[in-house]
């Protein structure tokens, strides 16, 4: 599968880390495309060549009102032929929000559900009525992370090209968090930053993401034990901020001309250079860090779909 060259990965200015004496780099996934951005081009990408194997023309998947997921498979359907419908947590409300309208102006049908019924949006009598409105859909799930999406995100691993003893990401779903686990195959630490609040779930999602991924690959990732999720670092839980986080953001952004998104990736690198003042990475280590978001990029080649 070629989707062009390796995200470039840059060695990051920071007084914290060169406190600590480590070397600190950030792999820019927010390069591979501004709407099919970083971790969500990983893992719709063998998604969406087993939904073209399969024969299946329209994509479905659930999202709420802010979610970046929903936009990354509306452009995705856009930009592969692929028709899309999001299935939106709670009620419509007029304007659309700017999320929403970007999903609905790349061609997805929003259907809005509520709250309650959204909590079974697995069940297979809701799924059946949905196969009934909408035929034959390719079903992914909220977040797009299963198996094929740590399969996705595990080939990042080997664009790395400094030795690295720490891997870090932001994790909402777990799915990244597997990913970067597979691919790093037993090597150095996988560090992940919960991005909600009450972020210790995300341990059990991403042990179930390795077992499948296993189940799919053979490969025995299950069995690696050299990663552990930061759950201190949400700033009051999902797309939450405050005053520090802001502040980090601004220093961050004028130091590295780096834009940060707030929801995931500045709450890891904050967390980082927290850890790297607490001595948690050792003197000489380096630390690479993935940015799973931005506004910048080029269209990736997806050959087979395209």
């Amino acid at each position: 599968m070629e989707m062009g060259r390796a995200t470039p990965l840059v060695r990051l200015r920071s007084g914290a880390a060169d406190r600590a004496g480590v070397g600190l780099y950030l792999k820019r996934d927010d390069l591979i495309h501004p709407q099919i951005s970083g971790n969500k081009w990983r893992k719709l990408k063998y998604n969406l060549l087993e939904a073209r194997r399969r024969g299946h023309g329209t994509l479905l998947t659930f999202g709420g009102a802010y979610s970046n997921h929903l936009c990354a498979v509306a452009a995705a359907g856009r930009a592969f032929g692929f028709c899309t419908v999001g299935l939106v947590r709670g009620e419509e409300t007029f304007p659309l929000n700017p999320t929403l309208t970007f999903a609905r102006d790349c061609g997805m049908t929003l259907q809005y559900v509520p709250r309650p019924q959204y909590r079974d949006k697995a069940g297979p009598a809701w799924l059946g009525a949905l196969r009934d409105a909408y035929g034959d859909f390719y079903l992914l799930p909220e977040g797009g992370s299963n198996a094929l999406a740590v399969r996705g995100v595990a080939e990042l691993v080997n664009e790395i090209d400094v030795p690295w003893q720490y891997l870090c990401c932001p994790c909402g779903t777990g799915g990244t968090l597997a990913g970067l686990v597979a691919g790093a195959a037993g090597r150095g630490q996988v560090v992940g930053f919960a991005a909600l609040k009450g972020g210790d779930f995300l341990r059990g999602e991403a042990g179930q993401l390795l077992r499948e991924h296993e189940g799919l690959t053979g490969e025995p990732v299950s069995n690696y034990t050299n990663w552990q999720v930061q759950t201190g670092y949400h700033f009051g839980g999902y797309a939450k901020v405050s005053p520090p986080l802001l502040a980090f953001i601004r220093r961050f952004e004028g130091e590295n001309g780096i834009r940060l998104e707030q929801v995931y990736t500045a709450k890891m690198l904050f967390g980082i250079e927290d850890l790297l003042s607490a001595g948690f990475f050792g003197r000489g280590a380096a630390v690479v860090a993935l940015h799973t978001g931005g506004l910048q990029g080029r269209l990736p080649q997806l050959d087979g779909v395209g």
